[in-house]
């Protein structure tokens, strides 16, 4: 199958997405991880991503789905895979069945529902390690008690500055501006499947799981 994953900031995508991944036997990325092997392999698309990242404006739709139409041709061919929060916009939307014309299009798109003011007490809680990059968060998952992290050699936990409380809104709020039109775009192709986000990790995968099937 063909499946891209959605979901705001905090909604367990990137938990849910390895899960679902091993479930189909298929390959899957998110776009910030083609961004930063991109540019750690100093390839032209990198290049040309950090020169839009260093003057602080957004990377061009054609450039992200230049990364994403390559890596589906060299890691799936023409198999499935998942697509771990891409698109985010109804012209990548667009442009991503554009590339996938000769093969069918996507499968299913699956959305990961979870209310505003869950997702800034999520993303407000979260601490990350320096060292290896595991998160935490102070309340459901907290590191311990000594504020190092558990899984590697005792690394600095800090707080990204896009997870304090002023950050959290502005990014919650653009991303509900620009997912908007996209939801309504998957529901109306019929491809559109919507999860619970606030059931407990476990419940969640299982219903991911079983929308795979087709169940509206």
């Amino acid at each position: 199958m063909k499946v891209v994953l959605l979901g705001p900031p905090g909604a367990g995508k990137g938990t849910q997405a390895a899960r679902i991944a091993e479930y189909l036997n298929v390959p899957s990325v998110a776009s910030g991880d083609l961004f930063r092997d991109h540019q750690k392999r100093d390839t032209e698309l990198g290049r040309l991503a950090r020169s839009y990242m260093q003057r602080g404006v957004l990377v061009p739709d054609e450039v992200t789905i230049s990364m994403v139409t390559e890596w589906i041709e060299t890691e799936a061919g023409d198999g499935g895979f998942l697509l771990d929060g891409f698109p985010r916009t109804l012209g990548q939307a667009e442009a991503l069945d554009g590339a996938l014309s000769n093969a069918d299009g996507l499968d299913r798109v699956l959305y990961i529902r979870v209310a505003n003011d869950e997702l800034v007490r999520r993303l407000t809680g979260r601490l990350v390690c320096r060292e290896c990059g595991v998160t935490f968060h102070r309340v459901s998952n907290p590191p311990p008690a000594d504020g190092a992290c558990g899984d590697c050699d005792g690394g600095e936990l800090y707080e990204r500055e896009d997870d304090r409380p002023e950050a959290v809104g502005k990014r919650l709020e653009v991303y509900f501006s620009e997912t908007a039109p996209l939801i309504d775009y998957y529901r109306e192709a019929g491809i559109l499947r919507e999860v619970d986000g606030e059931q407990s990790i476990e419940d969640v995968g299982q219903e991911l799981v079983e929308k795979l099937g087709g169940a509206s």
